[in-house]
C-alpha cells in the first residue's frame, strides 16, 4: 500500500474497526471522542466529503495516513509514514488506485503557470454573455455558478477576461470564446443537490456539461449531489468523497471519445469494489454527440 492508496481509506472505517462511534453525525461531518488523546468532551471531526479530520482540542490534522501516525503515537508504538501505512494495511482496509486517463488538453501549459487572478465579479462582459448564449447556458444559471474573472499573464503582461468556475482547492477553471484553461491549482469541483444526504451522485467532466443539464432541467439543478472533474487527470480524487458516504448511484457524464470510454470502463470497475454502489453510464443519452453540451446545443439549433 502506497500513501496515495491509503489516502483513500474512509477515516470513519478506520474509527468503526477501532471500536470507536460518533458522537454527533451532520450532511458532511461526524463527531468523535478523539482517538488520539485522551478527552471527555468530543471534539474531534472528520470531514466526510474530503476524507480529513481536525482535532480541535490540540489544534491537529490531516489525512488518513496523518491519523493513523498520530493513533500509533498514541498508543506508543512506532509510528513513522512506512508504520502508518503498514497499520493501515494490516487493519484489512480495502482501497482502490485508480489509473490515471491522460487527453490532449489536460496538461497546464506554460501560459496557465503564468496567470495572476487580478479580480472578479458577476458576469457583466458582453462578449461572455454572447458566449453563454452560443453554449446555450441562461445567463441567470451561468450567474449561480460562474464569476467573470480578469487575469494577467504575467509571460506576456496581457490581461483578459474569461468565465471562471471554482474547484475545490481555490483554483478556476477558464473558458472564453478563445481560450481555455486554468488558474491552478487543479482540481475537481463538487456541488451539493437539492436534497441533503442524496442516494446519488452525478460526475461531469467540464462545468459546461453539468450546467447544460441544468439547463436541461430548466434550471432546477440536480437533485443529487454533483462532482465536476474539470479533467480526467482528476479521476481519482473523486474516491473521498464517493467512498463510504451511502451513495447507491453513481451516474456518469463522461464524453463519447476514447477515454471518455476508458474513464466509464474504470467507474464500472471501481462501482464493483464498493458495497451498494450502481454505476449508471449516461453517455447514451446524448449520443452520437461528443458530450452534453454538444447535444444540448443540438437541441437548440446553436453552433459556435
Amino acid at each position: 500500500m502506497n500513501i496515495d492508496q491509503a489516502k483513500t481509506v474512509a477515516i470513519v472505517e478506520i474509527l468503526s474497526r477501532l471500536g470507536i462511534h460518533p458522537k454527533r453525525i451532520t450532511a458532511d461531518k461526524v463527531l468523535y471522542l478523539s482517538p488520539v488523546r485522551n478527552e471527555k468532551t468530543p471534539s474531534f471531526w472528520v470531514y466526510t466529503k474530503t476524507n480529513r479530520w481536525h482535532d480541535y482540542g490540540d489544534g491537529r490534522g490531516g489525512d488518513t495516513v496523518d491519523l493513523a501516525s498520530a493513533y500509533l503515537q498514541f498508543t506508543r508504538e512506532a509510528h513513522t509514514v512506512a508504520d502508518a501505512l503498514r497499520w493501515i494495511r494490516n487493519m484489512g482496509m480495502a482501497t482502490y488506485a485508480m489509473a490515471p486517463i491522460q487527453q490532449p488538453t489536460d496538461h497546464l501549459t506554460n501560459d496557465d503557470a503564468s496567470l495572476i487572478l487580478k479580480s472578479e465579479k458577476p458576469i457583466q462582459h458582453v462578449g461572455l454573455i454572447r458566449y453563454l448564449e452560443k453554449r446555450g447556458i441562461s445567463l441567470d444559471i451561468a450567474r449561480r455558478h460562474l464569476k467573470e474573472l480578469r487575469v494577467q499573464n504575467k509571460r506576456t503582461d496581457k490581461y483578459f477576461t474569461a468565465l471562471g468556475f471554482l474547484n475545490e482547492e481555490g483554483g478556476y477553471e477558464l473558458r472564453n470564446p478563445f481560450f481555455k484553461g486554468c488558474l491552478r491549482p487543479k482540481a475537481i469541483s463538487f456541488v451539493r443537490g437539492r436534497v441533503p444526504k442524496p442516494q446519488g451522485i452525478h460526475l461531469f467532466e467540464g462545468f459546461m456539461d453539468h450546467l447544460s443539464a441544468v439547463c436541461q432541467l430548466r434550471g432546477n439543478g440536480l437533485t443529487d449531489d454533483v462532482i465536476i472533474l474539470n479533467s480526467l487527470s482528476c479521476l481519482k480524487d473523486i474516491i473521498p468523497y464517493i467512498q463510504n458516504y451511502g451513495y447507491q448511484v453513481l451516474y456518469s457524464w463522461m464524453d463519447n471519445d476514447e477515454a471518455g470510454v476508458k474513464a466509464t470502463a474504470t467507474l464500472t470497475e471501481f462501482c464493483q469494489t464498493q458495497s451498494d454502489l450502481r454505476h449508471i453510464p449516461m453517455n447514451k443519452v446524448y449520443a452520437p454527440h461528443k458530450d452534453v453540451n454538444a447535444w444540448h446545443m443540438h437541441q437548440r439549433n446553436l453552433t459556435l
